[in-house]
């Protein structure tokens, strides 16, 4: 399990359905200090003659998680991140802004260093939400899921009857 950080500064964390989250991933949803002030310090969350002072960093907003995401171990993810379905974020990275679906990242700051799949299977893919089928389906699938037969998988989606649950 992740270690999240909260300081009741109003984020949420939202996390997909069939992630894989490894040992020492922390997930901040607030805790930003102010830079460009004189002191970095937070006067706000302490001391009662600074609690009129709203504008102090706090949190840059919700940490959401899309389905089917690799966080790997000693990864940090910021307030107000998007990761997007089928990410991988590698080992050690510092992910502070938005990751694309599908897309390796790795870093600090965490960057793009590939995709996964060409744009048009990650297309796809995305409108296959097979993260949303229902589980028995899933669990008939996991043939197909755990393997690099894409065209195979891909083949199987589209056959599937369109119960409107499908979206990106």
């Amino acid at each position: 399990m992740p270690c999240v950080h909260d300081w009741d500064e109003g984020s949420t964390l939202r996390i997909g359905s069939y992630c894989s989250i490894a040992d020492n991933v922390q997930i901040f949803l607030g805790g930003h200090h102010r830079a460009d002030w004189v002191s970095t310090y937070p006067f706000p969350a302490y001391l009662p003659e600074a609690s009129d002072i709203r504008e102090y960093g706090g949190t840059r907003g919700d940490v959401v998680i899309g389905s089917d995401v690799w966080i790997c171990a000693n990864s940090t993810i910021l307030s107000g991140v998007n990761i997007g379905h089928g990410a991988v974020i590698a080992n050690g990275a510092v992910v502070s802004r938005d990751v694309e679906p599908y897309a390796i990242v790795a870093g600090n700051p965490a960057a793009r260093i590939r995709w996964r799949f060409d744009e048009h299977i990650r297309n796809e893919l995305l409108n296959t939400a097979w993260w949303e089928w229902p589980e028995e389906e899933i669990r008939r699938t996991v043939p197909l899921l755990c393997s690099n037969d894409l065209a195979g998988f891909l083949r199987y989606a589209r056959s599937r009857p369109d119960d409107g649950s499908s979206k990106r």
